[in-house]
């Protein structure tokens, strides 16, 4: 398996209980995560500094509890691709950063072909992949059922081309 490990700007700090504490830019959140089964945190007092903690309804969803004011969306970068950040009300943030391995494979793969290269990215969210095709020279078709998703990604490929 491959780690996402090559990211300057996201750093997962600690995770136990169901929860991963995680540094995105400068901004630091406490998000659910049901896959984390370890039961000890390994820096209890880092948690103490999360700027931002999603806490689940018990009759479902949830809603962010800030301890800190957070601006309502910043970057962040990977490599030369620049992100949008956004806590949404379902504990998601707009991207996957465990993807970087892929967005890095598929770079790699478009790069080295000697011929046009043309994507169609289904269920494409907020645009990962669709930015990481573009910047190694696809063209891109980024398909997914929500507008706000669409318009999202469209954010991110104009932030990966102007703020690099």
């Amino acid at each position: 398996m491959d780690v996402a490990n090559n990211w300057s700007d996201y750093e997962l700090i600690d995770m136990a209980n169901g929860e991963k504490l995680e540094k995105w830019g400068n901004i630091t959140l406490v998000r659910p995560d049901p896959q984390i089964i370890w039961k000890n945190k390994t820096n209890p007092k880092a948690w103490e500094k999360a700027d931002a903690i999603y806490k689940r309804s018990k009759t479902g969803g949830g809603s962010w509890e800030y301890k800190n004011k957070l601006p309502a969306s910043w970057h962040i970068k990977y490599k030369n691709l620049t992100f949008n950040i956004k806590p949404m009300g379902f504990k998601h943030t707009g991207l996957f950063p465990e993807q970087a391995v892929n967005w890095d494979w598929m770079i790699e793969k478009i790069k080295s072909e000697k011929r046009e290269i043309k994507v169609l990215n289904l269920f494409a969210y907020t645009g990962g992949a669709t930015c990481a095709a573009l910047s190694a020279g696809a063209s891109v078709c980024h398909v997914d059922s929500s507008k706000g998703m669409t318009l999202w990604a469209k954010e991110n490929v104009e932030s990966s081309r102007t703020c690099r």
